[in-house]
């Protein structure tokens, strides 16, 4: 039976591996987050509190359930308030991945970790595994340095880099799809532009290319993301489409106009070809997952 313990466990993709990894019987799971409690509670899950950050508490909490296979799904993933408070992000996003893969390395487990499109610069995507990262904002920047840390630890491990992951939980903070969702189900007026263009991934699909990731042994880099590409703004027009919301109610913007405090990469997006192969990766279009997604907030809001 294989040990795996879960960083990240009351986020979004967190949520999804605990629920996917904790209905298998050949896994035993500990979730752990740096909140006190788990969303998930009602399922009687093995958690326990766990600051990545903080060095001695990883080796000590590592050392002792000493997994065969640790999942860092935590990070500080707000793009401009990585802008503004680097200290922080820095920490979370570099020091806590030095902690893990240092006490994977010792222990012998590998550490599947979750990176980002971001680390390119927006120029040349979409992207394979070859292309050389070239981060234009500090979230970048703190993301490919948590991956340069762990590939300097010689740790075994697997980076998976996705692309705007989206779709429901307990309490999850608000995604592009949620917001668009809530916005125009409330009437409101929203903008999106039309010249970031990248591949959207529904969060059942990332969860289970980190499964099939254990599973199939995968190693080294893999880009993660959804079947097509298209910009924020024509993506909300399909998820206005799809939940039948009024789509004039989305204006056409350009990306300088929302004077955001980080910089973004245009035309990102990912070539699956490595993934599909090794892995076995195969995801929904974002049609597909627009309707997963309405499907799961009936669920939640009838429960």
């Amino acid at each position: 039976m294989k040990r795996i313990l879960i960083c990240g466990s009351n986020g979004l993709l967190g949520q999804r591996l605990a629920l996917i990894f904790g209905n298998e019987t050949e896994y035993e799971v500990l979730n752990t987050s740096h909140h006190r409690t788990f969303v998930l509670d009602h399922h009687l899950f093995d958690f326990t509190q766990l600051d990545i950050t903080n060095k001695s508490d990883v080796k000590s909490l590592v050392g002792s359930f000493r997994p065969d296979i640790i999942i860092n799904a935590a990070a500080m993933t707000n793009v401009d308030e990585c802008e503004m408070q680097r200290e922080a992000a820095w920490k979370i996003n570099v020091i806590g991945v030095e902690n893990l893969s240092e006490i994977a390395r010792r222990i012998g487990a590998k550490l599947i970790h979750i990176s980002t499109d971001y680390v390119f610069d927006g120029k040349h995507g979409p992207y394979d595994e070859n292309a050389r990262p070239n981060p234009i904002n500090y979230y970048g920047k703190t993301k490919l340095a948590g991956e340069n840390v762990i590939i300097a630890s010689g740790a075994q491990h697997a980076i998976l880099r996705t692309i705007v992951v989206f779709g429901t939980g307990i309490g999850v903070k608000n995604n592009f799809a949620l917001w668009v969702v809530k916005s125009l189900r409330e009437n409101k007026k929203i903008r999106c532009v039309d010249d970031q263009i990248s591949n959207p991934t529904y969060v059942s699909d990332l969860a289970t290319a980190v499964k099939n990731t254990i599973e199939r042994n995968g190693c080294g880099l893999y880009h993660i993301c959804g079947a097509n590409a298209l910009s924020r703004y024509d993506f909300a027009v399909e998820i206005a489409r799809g939940f039948n919301f009024d789509e004039m109610a989305i204006q056409r913007i350009k990306t300088p106009e929302l004077k955001q405090p980080a910089p973004r990469p245009l035309v990102s997006g990912f070539i699956l070809t490595k993934a599909s192969k090794e892995i076995d990766y195969h995801p929904m279009t974002s049609a597909q997952a627009i309707e997963v997604l309405k499907r799961e907030l009936l669920h939640l809001t009838l429960n």
